[in-house]
């Protein structure tokens, strides 16, 4: 990953995706060399802070864990060129929603903010399922301060190293029943998400859908997944 590569994207078109459905593919956001150094991580203790099983929680099966400060390099880098390239988007999502937060221009000045309300452990984590494993349904809130995008980039190949587990995302709009979408991803492709809510242009303007993420059940193999939260947690 470099920020000529995020440079050369075609942002109106991400821009537009995700206006259009909540979520929008990079593709090759990571090289495979990258995936797997990333991936090797997992079973390293020093790069956490905390690990989650996800059946002590109802949260599904699998795992989790969170990475500590300072992150790995890649991983910060992924931050930090990723954030100031999605702000314009959270801003005008905000302003079309009503809501009245507005996001700085440069990831450490809302981790400044963020930390100055107490949200001040990291949330950057790397994800790890086996067979028969999956992930409910569920938004990475964590505090008062929420940025409305994030990013998950798959570390795995689909077919070769795990079948079964795909990205799935979960669209409730007001009177109406859930929409669901299932996205198709490949090895260290990037997937840019809402968190939480998104606006849809109605009639009368523009209304609020709330949105949900998860994992369906793994048949076989392992899966890796890298999981790039702006915002920081209590």
């Amino acid at each position: 990953m470099s920020g000529r590569y995020l440079d050369s994207l075609d942002w109106a078109t991400l821009e537009q995706q995700l206006d259009q459905d909540g979520c929008a593919v990079i593709p090759s956001l990571l090289s495979h060399k990258a995936c797997d150094e990333i991936s090797a991580l997992y079973a390293q203790p020093e790069p956490f802070r905390s690990q989650v099983i996800m059946a002590r929680h109802g949260f599904g099966r699998g795992e989790y864990k969170y990475f500590r400060y300072p992150l790995p390099d890649l991983v910060a880098r992924l931050r930090h060129a990723l954030y100031p390239r999605l702000v314009p988007i959270a801003n005008r999502w905000h302003e079309q929603m009503g809501l009245p937060n507005r996001f700085p221009e440069s990831h450490d000045a809302f981790l400044e903010r963020c930390h100055a309300a107490g949200q001040e452990r990291p949330t950057p984590l790397l994800l790890q399922y086996g067979p028969q494993d999956y992930n409910c349904l569920h938004q990475d809130l964590y505090g008062e301060h929420v940025f409305p995008l994030q990013v998950a980039i798959l570390l795995s190949e689909p077919g070769d190293d795990f079948t079964g587990g795909e990205f799935v995302l979960t669209e409730q709009r007001p009177r109406m029943q859930s929409r669901p979408q299932v996205i198709g991803l490949k090895k260290g492709d990037g997937l840019i998400f809402a968190v939480n809510q998104r606006p849809v242009k109605g009639v009368r303007g523009y209304y609020r859908v709330t949105l949900r993420h998860g994992v369906s059940r793994l048949h076989s193999g392992k899966r890796h997944t890298l999981g790039i939260i702006f915002h920081d947690a209590t």
